[in-house]
């Protein structure tokens, strides 16, 4: 193994804190990655990496020579790249927001993976909190207000929400006319991964934001159960357009208070600012903003 495969095999170990996932991620033998590290130990003739029976954590020294490691791989793909027509390649880490997912990403990929051949999408779909370095992952598309991080975050747009709930709901509960008049109305409540609290009904009120909670006898964390629920009438809902089109399409769901709309919600790809971005992510990066420009 030359040193600049070594010093991947290093960085990999650091970032997911484990030699046995570093290798499950390389399709590289335990004892491969192993040897690579001791291997880098003894030519530097420092310490890197701390190893317990739990856990792998750098070294003072090793934090240091991870560091050095992402700004010399990074501008060795970059230099190979720029000679004799080279691709971008290697496996492309993803954490997206299922519905995001299905509805931009996956029916634009054919034409990305056509593009760009050499590269291998790794794509899971989660809600949570993801922390970009230690589990491996590339870059993370998420809708909605972010927490503070340490990571990047690109905004690729906005998108347009309403309030909706099903006939036989408004029939048996009233059509709302005015957010400040909801007596007697429910909600289905959507709960936070983060908090765990249910988040309120939102409305712009002469451009003012104002929360209502109403009462929700039904809450979930998901987005797809979330609209599943407002099909059966469970309560008021607060939707993306785009997720509510067909049930719209076809009066499943019906528009209510369009005059006060919940506010619109970004949504952004974020990705670690401490790192320089490898060629594979860089294209990906240009391929979701061109996506999002284009819907």
């Amino acid at each position: 193994m030359d040193r600049f495969d070594a010093m991947r095999v290093f960085t990999r170990v650091v970032e997911r804190r484990s030699f046995s996932l570093a290798a499950d991620d390389l399709a590289l033998p335990r004892s491969t990655v192993t040897d690579a590290v001791k291997g880098l130990e003894a030519r530097l003739g420092v310490r890197l990496l701390e190893r317990t029976t739990r856990t792998v954590r750098p070294t003072l020294d090793g934090e240091a020579h991870y560091r050095r490691c992402l700004s010399l791989i990074a501008d060795l793909e970059d230099a190979e790249g720029a000679f004799g027509g080279a691709r971008p390649k290697g496996q492309l880490r993803l954490e997206v927001q299922g519905t995001l997912a299905r509805h931009f990403l996956l029916p634009n990929l054919p034409g990305f993976l056509t593009e760009y051949p050499d590269i291998e999408i790794n794509m899971s779909e989660s809600d949570r909190w993801v922390d970009l370095i230690r589990e491996g992952v590339d870059c993370v598309l998420r809708f909605g207000q972010l927490p503070d991080s340490d990571m990047i975050a690109r905004q690729v747009t906005m998108l347009e929400r309403l309030t909706c709930a099903t006939p036989d709901y408004l029939a048996h509960f009233g059509m709302p006319t005015d957010p400040l008049a909801l007596d007697g109305h429910r909600m289905i409540g959507i709960r936070s991964l983060t908090t765990g609290r249910l988040r309120p009904m939102e409305f712009v009120i002469d451009g003012a934001l104002k929360q209502f909670p109403l009462p929700a006898p039904m809450s979930v964390t998901g987005p797809e159960s979330y609209l599943a629920s407002a099909r059966l009438g469970l309560g008021l809902v607060q939707v993306p357009r785009f997720h509510a089109e067909t049930d719209l399409a076809n009066g499943t769901l019906i528009p209510v208070l369009q005059r006060c709309p919940p506010p619109s919600v970004p949504v952004s790809l974020l990705y670690p600012r401490n790192r320089q971005l490898l060629p594979r992510v860089r294209v990906f990066i240009d391929y979701v903003m061109r996506v999002f420009a284009r819907s």
